[in-house]
């Protein structure tokens, strides 16, 4: 592409030349010449550009780039929209075949739609639907009945169960599992869990946990149009109602989504989150890497969750909560602010005993 196409594609303000050829977007220091387009928004890589063979690179709008330093420039207002759609631009297309691969074992009730792409190894099962335009990759299986819209990219090694419904333009990445048994179980008595649950103050049990019996899980789990599922991520099916991901929700690596869990819109969840069964999470809410979120809790919209935090009450809307257990940003800060000052008031504590001993030592002199 040309810098001025690739200046209009990303509403970027162009300074210099705009006939260049662009073939590659780079880091500054791995830039070859000509041909390369260095991406230079971060302070320290706007940097690198004195030491760079770059001769066209992308800043953001108010980055200082010394006069004579490039042949082109271009000048964005936010650079990470910008760099996402450059990646848009110049990602590189998946490889797979058109039509179904012959060692593709395709049951005969299942439908499949117009343009599909279906690499080798793959398993459809009965009365699975896969829309058009699907590209499914290699050593995929997909359940009976399972449906997947339109434009959907399913990567390699995805575990789709029975009767999941699948969004279009959906993409799963490597190994995701959608659809197994939820962790649902009973005893038939009271046990350990039922016995300490809500209880703060005893810590010992009475309750044993004998004849552990499953809740099977009857439900299945429906999935949004354009949401994104990362690799290694498992999503339970629902007991009685399907387990359900929103509309263009983000879903990272290694996520576990229990059973019954009912994720809003727009949401993003990082990389080893854990959601136990039953917590309803409204939409636009974002929860940082390694939150875990007790179960039958409820989070409202909007809310941002700090990494590492542990989620065990109920959230409102709008909120950002930070800490285990989590409570809002500013109560957290003060906390540890005073724990920070626990030192000097430990201090002042033992100077004013060993004022008072001496005060008690001379009342008792005289």
């Amino acid at each position: 592409m040309k810098v001025s196409d690739i200046a209009d594609a990303v509403k970027g303000e162009l300074i210099g030349d705009g006939s260049l050829e662009i073939d590659a977007i780079t880091h500054p220091m791995e830039a070859r010449g000509r041909g390369d387009l260095a991406i230079s928004t971060d302070e320290d890589l706007l940097d690198l550009l004195a030491h760079s063979k770059a001769v066209v690179a992308i800043v953001s709008a108010d980055a200082d780039v010394p006069d004579g330093t490039l042949e082109a420039l271009i000048k964005v207002r936010r650079s990470r929209v910008a760099l996402g759609l450059l990646t848009e631009i110049f990602s590189k297309p998946l490889q797979s075949a058109d039509g179904i691969h012959p060692s593709a074992i395709v049951d005969p009730s299942a439908n499949i739609g117009e343009n599909p792409s279906i690499d080798p190894f793959v398993y459809v099962g009965p009365g699975a639907c896969i829309g058009e335009g699907c590209r499914i990759m290699s050593h995929v299986t997909i359940g009976a009945e399972a449906k997947i819209g339109a434009g959907a990219v399913i990567h390699s090694g995805v575990r789709i169960g029975e009767r999941v419904n699948i969004g279009d333009r959906v993409i799963i990445q490597q190994n995701a599992s959608i659809g197994s048994d939820g962790f649902s179980f009973v005893t038939p008595e009271a046990g350990s869990v039922e016995e300490t649950k809500g209880v703060i103050s005893n810590s010992k049990v009475c309750s044993k946990n004998v004849s552990i019996s499953r809740i099977n899980s009857l439900a299945s789990v429906t999935i949004g149009s354009d949401a994104e599922i990362g690799a290694c991520t498992a999503i339970d099916r629902g007991t009685i109602t399907d387990t359900k991901i929103g509309d263009n929700t983000k879903i990272d690596n290694l996520v576990q989504i229990g059973h019954n869990v009912i994720i809003g819109d727009h949401c993003m969840i990082c990389g080893q989150v854990g959601v136990a069964g039953s917590v309803v999470i409204g939409d636009r809410v974002v929860l940082a890497g390694q939150v875990g979120v007790k179960d039958h809790v409820k989070i409202g919209d909007d809310v941002v969750v700090g990494g590492g935090s542990g989620v065990a009450t109920d959230i409102p809307n709008k909120t950002v909560v930070i800490g285990y257990p989590a409570i809002p940003k500013d109560e957290m800060a003060a906390q540890y602010l005073n724990v920070r000052r626990l030192g000097s008031v430990f201090k002042d504590i033992r100077r004013f005993k060993s004022r008072l001993k001496a005060l008690e030592s001379r009342a008792e002199k005289g």
